[in-house]
């Protein structure tokens, strides 16, 4: 009688694995490329967010808030979210607050979570650093 055996052999496996790793390669940068580009549509979407509270507030004080925690610490609050007091979708904020200007500045984590950083200024005009 003759025994047959079933299974891959080695060069089969190694073959797949291949090609595994080649759609690896591929479908990584591109992911990881996604990923950095809605971190910085968040982030610029996240400066005009800031920046239409703070117009909110001049138009109610008649003067920008002097510090972020007026924006938050109102009832009701013109922020609900603190942007200012962690990293929120890889970029971090800050704000240079004065009664008649302001600057916030978004800056990316690392190089992975943002390529660019973006500042909005009075009256929300929002550039690319």
């Amino acid at each position: 009688m003759k025994r047959t055996r079933s299974g891959f052999t080695l060069v089969e496996i190694m073959v797949v694995v291949l090609i595994i790793a080649i759609l690896a390669a591929i479908a990584i940068p591109n992911l990881i490329r996604a990923r950095v580009t809605a971190n910085e549509s968040a982030a610029k979407a996240t400066l005009k967010s800031i920046s239409t509270a703070l117009e909110n507030y001049y138009s109610i004080n008649s003067q920008y808030p002097t510090n972020t925690t007026a924006l938050i610490g109102d009832v009701p609050p013109y922020l609900s979210t603190d942007y200012f007091a962690s990293a929120h979708q890889g970029y971090t904020f800050a704000a240079t607050l004065n009664p008649y200007t302001y600057s916030v500045i978004a800056v990316p984590v690392s190089t992975s979570t943002g390529s660019a950083s973006y500042t909005i200024n009075t009256q929300g005009v929002l550039t690319q650093n």
